[in-house]
């Protein structure tokens, strides 16, 4: 179970945020955490033959792809997918293999669009990205692809060990994920699900770090206007969009911007370690990006003396209208770059508002 640690409020594992006052919840003492299995215990049966299992997306251990992808373990796994390291057989290189469910495998539209995407994104070569390399299938019909394998500290984890980030470390993350954006929207690809799960906090070598974005062009195209109308009968509402935007919530057409909305409100959990809209419930915490106001940024955590101008480009860029944000991620950061610099605090504001 997880708790708030603000109001104490008991709630599933899959929660991250309280629903009454939007707090980042914690485990509570004694909860059980992910349970590791292997399968070095096989065994075969004595004068039997040991018969190969057909692949699925969840028994690749030990199998090579393409005769060149030796699998080695599954390093992580989603509702759509599951993560494997591999090394290359010939060059010894370290890869991750993403291997896709068997649902979305069938879904001849979902694939299509996958296929379109796979391709652009393997021009997505840059520093603040994990590309595509390559997209394949095996010959039991397993849909995969192939990206470099990269190391380090997943956003959420980091903003849950740590609580809240400091101003330079967030406008620095922010930085190289607009970059990463950028890149991507020049060539007309938006990730849609822009999240602190997809943003890996990796190490260079002279010892700072780099945001890194993952899953490009394997983002689900999420339309969540048939999950409202469902939450309006049920009150139920499947998996967390919590950093969707109003047009992705209404199943409008996305661009550019909408990953821009999705990077304020990461932006605002790292600083806060809360997200900028509550409600008693899930249901009310999406349609409260709907038809409200976010929380003001200094309203939500006063004790950490944020700047006012931070509030002030968090609040344009968490504009309910696409056309009243930044049109772009570099755009954004720039402005929270001067924004959090506090030598610069007064006139950053006049330049970024017209005053």
């Amino acid at each position: 179970m997880n708790r708030c640690p603000t109001c104490g409020t008991q709630y599933a594992n899959d929660a991250r945020f309280c629903t009454k006052d939007g707090t980042k919840l914690i485990p509570m003492p004694g909860s059980a955490g992910p349970i590791a299995t292997s399968d070095s215990g096989r065994g075969t049966a004595v004068g039997r033959p040991e018969q190969p299992k057909p692949a699925t997306p969840t028994n690749l251990v030990d199998k090579v792809l393409d005769g060149r992808y030796l699998i080695v373990r599954k390093i992580g796994e989603g509702g759509m997918s599951f993560v494997y390291l591999a090394n290359d057989t010939a060059t010894k290189d370290r890869y991750a293999i993403k291997v896709l469910s068997a649902a979305l495998s069938a879904d001849q539209n979902a694939m299509q669009r996958l296929k379109r995407e796979a391709s652009l994104g393997m021009r997505l070569a840059h520093p603040n990205v994990c590309h595509i390399i390559r997209m394949g299938e095996t010959q039991d019909g397993l849909v995969y692809v192939v990206m470099p394998f990269v190391e380090g500290e997943i956003l959420s984890d980091r903003n849950n060990r740590r609580g809240t980030l400091s101003v330079d470390e967030v406008s620095k993350f922010v930085t190289d994920i607009a970059s990463g954006l950028h890149v991507a929207h020049e060539l007309k690809i938006v990730h849609r699900d822009l999240k602190p799960e997809n943003v890996m906090i990796c190490r260079n070598e002279d010892g700072t770090e780099r945001a890194v974005v993952m899953d490009f062009g394997l983002a689900k195209e999420r339309r969540a206007d048939a999950e409202l109308q469902k939450l309006t009968a049920t009150g139920i509402i499947l998996g967390t969009p919590e950093f969707m935007s109003p047009e992705q919530l209404r199943g409008k057409p996305l661009d550019a911007r909408t990953d821009v909305y999705s990077l304020a409100l990461m932006t605002y959990e790292m600083l806060t370690g809360k997200l900028p809209f509550t409600g008693r419930t899930q249901q009310e915490m999406m349609i409260a990006r709907l038809r409200s106001e976010p929380v003001p940024l200094r309203q939500a955590r006063p004790e950490l003396d944020l700047p006012e101008a931070i509030e002030k480009v968090l609040g344009k860029a968490m504009q309910r209208n696409p056309d009243d944000r930044y049109s772009t991620a570099p755009e954004f950061a720039a402005a929270l770059a001067v924004a959090s610099d506090r030598k610069t605090e007064k006139s950053g504001i006049g330049r970024l508002f017209g005053r």
